[in-house]
């Protein structure tokens, strides 16, 4: 009976080269790899974007006889609690008062670079709930033209009074300020529909067994059961 058994070479470990004790290097101990720690400093120019890759050619492993690989860095941007970035553009929520929508206001904002930028409404310019303005050239920098500058983009978010801020002689003042409202003729059949805060949580459904739980004096919720007529 013959057996074949394959292995590496225990003195060349495969390599077909066997170096002799004397010509060693003494660092890697003839395996002709030695590992470092090589710090890479990585610019980031400005306005480049989230992804962007960042290559250091030849700077991965080596390896004899083979060519070295490269260190490709890849950007991950972090979010900012305020900014919200588009492109070259900077988005950020604005909320302002009732009295700041129709008032006029002026607000002071500090942009990335710690640079503060004072932003002013006229008296009489009415900014309405969804509005959006922005600040030209006060956005992100362009990625190899940083002298030029996307937009800042404001949404406003008028936050309306609650019903306890508001007092009966407050309202009636109010309407004397504001522009009329409208007269509405009622039609004899007309039906009074009051209004309810909406839930999306709950459906129309829902709604109607609760409706019904609080009309029913006995707790019991839906409509009356009755008894099969063949027990």
């Amino acid at each position: 009976m013959i057996q074949q058994i394959r292995a590496h070479c225990s003195d060349c470990n495969g390599q077909g080269e066997k170096i002799n004790a004397k010509d060693k290097c003494k660092t890697c101990d003839g395996k002709k790899i030695n590992r470092e720690r090589k710090i890479i400093e990585v610019h980031i120019d400005k306005g480049m974007d989230d992804g962007k890759k960042i290559t250091f050619a030849g700077e991965g492993d080596q390896e004899p006889g083979l060519q070295p690989g490269d260190i490709i860095v890849v950007l991950d941007e972090k979010e900012h609690p305020t900014f919200k970035r588009d492109k070259t553009d900077l988005h950020m929520k604005m909320p302002i008062t009732l009295t700041e929508a129709l008032c006029g206001f002026q607000k002071v904002i500090k942009t990335l670079d710690n640079r503060e930028l004072v932003l002013h409404v006229l008296p009489g310019e009415v900014i309405k709930p969804g509005d959006i303005k922005c600040v030209l050239n006060e956005g992100m920098p362009v990625y190899r033209n940083p002298m030029e500058k996307g937009r800042l983009v404001l949404h406003f978010d008028v936050k309306f009074p609650e019903k306890n801020e508001l007092k009966p002689d407050h309202l009636a003042k109010l309407e004397k300020l504001l522009p009329a409202r409208s007269h509405v003729q009622l039609p004899a059949n007309a039906e009074q529909c009051p209004l309810v805060d909406y839930d999306p949580r709950h459906s129309q459904r829902s709604a109607r067994h609760e409706m019904y739980d609080d009309d029913d004096p006995r707790g019991q919720g839906g409509p009356t059961q009755v008894n099969c007529a063949t027990h």
